[in-house]
């Protein structure tokens, strides 16, 4: 039987899943760019194999690229997976609303808000996120469901949800980043870019574990 994405919050560890060991990760990817040039994408978590956390994806105008985390552990993990010039362990704030979340993390001050947005609760396997997903990710969003990570491991994106942010707000070190602005320039964090335009996403990441890599 083919690993299925469902619906609905289940606490999901690193898991025997039809052959192969995979490690999922439960939560929400919100992402905006801001008139600085300034590209963050806020991973916030609810169930993964490293509990429930948030940490800021951080591409500068200059293209550097920043990870914010709140542990060692968690960073050691997401730097592997993902490419980062800078990885910073910094105290992790988090304030979460109905249709919106709060962070201050390092020198930043996130505020996102988004809509309703759309629901996608159909059971979908592994091949099809891998194709008919990814093909349509791609066309209508700029964006990949599947790919390799940075250290070669298969990685599936599950999306369970799309809304559009109504407000973005960012500053760092009390200096504002200016009103939201759609990703006009790839962060290059990995094999997927978050949507172009100011989005938040409810996903299931789902990550080989690379105790056993065949399909």
């Amino acid at each position: 039987m083919p690993d299925l994405c469902l619906g609905g919050k289940q606490k999901t560890n690193s898991t025997r899943d039809a052959g192969l060991n995979m490690d999922k990760f439960d939560g929400r990817i919100s992402s905006s760019g801001f008139e600085s040039g300034d590209r963050i994408v806020i991973g916030d978590w609810e169930h993964s194999p490293l509990g429930n956390f948030t940490n800021i994806m951080w591409a500068q105008p200059d293209g550097k690229r920043v990870l914010l985390s709140p542990s060692k552990e968690h960073a050691d993990y997401v730097s592997q997976l993902y490419n980062f010039e800078e990885v910073n362990v910094v105290e992790i704030n988090v304030e979460r609303h109905r249709r919106g979340i709060d962070v201050t993390a390092g020198p930043l001050s996130i505020s996102y808000r988004w809509g309703r947005g759309l629901s996608f609760p159909l059971i979908r396997p592994r091949w099809f996120i891998a194709s008919v997903e990814n093909w349509f990710a791609g066309l209508l969003f700029g964006t990949k469901t599947h790919g390799l990570t940075c250290n070669g491991l298969r990685e599936w994106y599950c999306i369970r949800g799309l809304s559009s942010l109504s407000s973005a707000k960012v500053s760092q070190d009390g200096v504002d980043m200016g009103g939201m602005r759609p990703f006009e320039v790839t962060a290059c964090f990995g094999f997927s870019e978050p949507p172009k335009k100011p989005s938040s996403a409810r996903v299931r990441s789902m990550i080989e574990n690379n105790t056993e890599r065949r399909v």
